[in-house]
């Protein structure tokens, strides 16, 4: 295992200490190559990808930090004393990154997409190389928890694999949010995306005992048509931005500097999410070629980053709806130790919302509002072993007394941070989290193979729809 380990890092440590952007400049280039597709266009299509994840980085940065000093200026003046400091995702990526299983973990997925798409149990090459650290995450804590690298090995195996089918049961509706062609390879095997099934569960409820209330949605982007500005992306983040600014009691200036900042980041992210479309154009002509000369027609999708879906209105509506609603559940939710700031801007969170509920904003608010408390909790769960990790690897925070706990409180995943926490206290031969272990394996499988077959059945109607157009024009 340890020459494993050792080959992994040898061969990916290079490429990724060189960052996300370039990384995925690189790989999408050198995949569009394989694909046959011309130098110049491969690199093309490489840049405007490492540029989209910079500008997108950048900007939720910027969103991030204003709403995060705002809320803290909110804290101060209520007195409110929650141990956890949230720091974002970015110390969390570079305390995984710091593990040489990290890269062991992105080899060992690497292998096993290899093999389901030779299998053809997958559609998807998974290029998204960058974000194993969320699995790997997974893995690790599993280890701090008392697991063997081999049980380890098997959680993120297990979970990978169903990341990996995931993306493609989700591929018609990111189509059909894209407005795409199915000749369109973009998808994703992000973390983020493992909340669906929970999601899929309360939208049904919906389905069955709400339905009156989908009459009170709105499409964030038919409202502006409708209304004009006032329904608009920087109009909602005006909006939010006095809001928060309100709440935080600063002062004019401040609530004007805080509204017109979360306008440019909601135009912007819009915008940022067109530039992964131009990105994967060259890759998806070299793709739609290659299947048809080689395989017979068959179809390959491309696992990216979650923000080519960035573009969509209601995810950015209903984030910015649930940032204060989550502050307010962290201050009353039992058990939760954990504030949120880093993780305001719930990222982690409204993907999945829009891929299950396909936009209906209210349904996102409300679902989303239900599961916070899972990210809240689990956030509070993988606090010592975040702390811990942090303080080996030279990751902990400046800034933050050494006595302080860290964590995130969105980060992608929470349900496998629970599998993690449990199946790692149960390889040390405890009963009770042995029986507690095997029955959340089971129930997380069971939800999935329910929520693969409601997808399904979505993806069937999305079919029946394409054949029936042709006769409707």
């Amino acid at each position: 295992m340890s020459t494993i380990i050792d080959l992994a890092n040898k061969f990916f440590t290079p490429i990724i200490d060189m960052g996300a952007a370039t990384v995925m400049t690189i790989v999408l280039t050198v995949i569009a190559l394989i694909f046959k597709v011309k130098f110049s266009k491969a690199l093309e299509g490489g840049l405007k990808l490492g540029i989209a994840l910079t500008g997108i980085g950048a900007v939720i940065n910027i969103l991030t930090t204003s709403f995060s000093s705002a809320l803290q200026s909110f804290v101060k003046s209520t007195g409110i004393d929650l141990s956890i400091t949230d720091v974002g995702w970015a110390p969390l990526a570079t305390i995984t990154w710091g593990s040489p299983y990290t890269l062991y973990f992105l080899l060992i997925m690497v292998i096993v997409n290899i093999i389901m798409l030779v299998l053809n149990k997958t559609n998807t090459l998974d290029v998204d190389i960058f974000d194993i650290w969320h699995l790997s995450f997974v893995g690790l804590m599993c280890i701090f928890c008392g697991a063997n690298l081999f049980i380890a090995t098997i959680l993120v195996i297990f979970i990978g694999i169903l990341k990996i089918i995931n993306s493609d049961l989700m591929k018609p509706t990111f189509n059909d949010l894209l407005s795409a062609p199915d000749s369109n390879p973009m998808t994703t095997t992000h973390m983020n995306y493992m909340m669906n099934p929970i999601i899929m569960v309360f939208d049904k409820i919906f389905d069955l005992l709400f339905p009156w209330l989908d009459r009170f949605d709105f499409d964030a982007a038919k409202l502006n048509s409708k209304i004009g500005f006032w329904g608009s992306k920087f109009a909602i983040g005006i909006y939010l931005g006095i809001f928060v600014g309100l709440l935080a009691r600063q002062t004019p200036e401040q609530i004007a500097a805080l509204a017109f900042t979360a306008a440019v980041c909601l135009e912007l992210f819009s915008l940022i999410g067109a530039w992964f479309i131009a990105a994967v154009e060259p890759l998806s002509q070299g793709i739609t070629n290659f299947a048809n000369e080689r395989l017979h027609g068959r179809k390959l999708n491309i696992g990216l980053d979650w923000p080519f879906i960035a573009g969509r209105a209601e995810m950015w509506a209903a984030a910015n709806i649930l940032a204060p609603i989550m502050l307010f559940e962290a201050l009353v939710l039992p058990g939760n130790k954990l504030l949120p700031l880093g993780g305001i801007i719930a990222m982690g969170v409204t993907p999945a919302l829009l891929v299950v509920t396909r936009g209906k904003v209210l349904r996102m608010i409300i679902i989303g509002a239900l599961e916070l408390p899972i990210f809240l909790w689990a956030g509070t769960l993988m606090a010592p072993f975040v702390t811990e990790t942090a303080k080996k690897v030279g990751a902990f925070p400046k800034g933050i007394s050494q006595d302080t706990l860290i964590s995130h409180s969105t980060m992608e995943g929470p349900i496998e941070k629970f599998l993690a926490y449990l199946v790692g206290h149960a390889s040390q031969g405890e009963i009770k989290f042995i029986i507690w272990a095997a029955l959340a394996l089971a129930a997380y499988l069971l939800i999935f193979i329910w929520y693969a077959f409601q997808m399904k059945k979505r993806n069937a109607a999305y079919k029946a729809a394409e054949k029936a157009e042709p006769t409707a024009n």
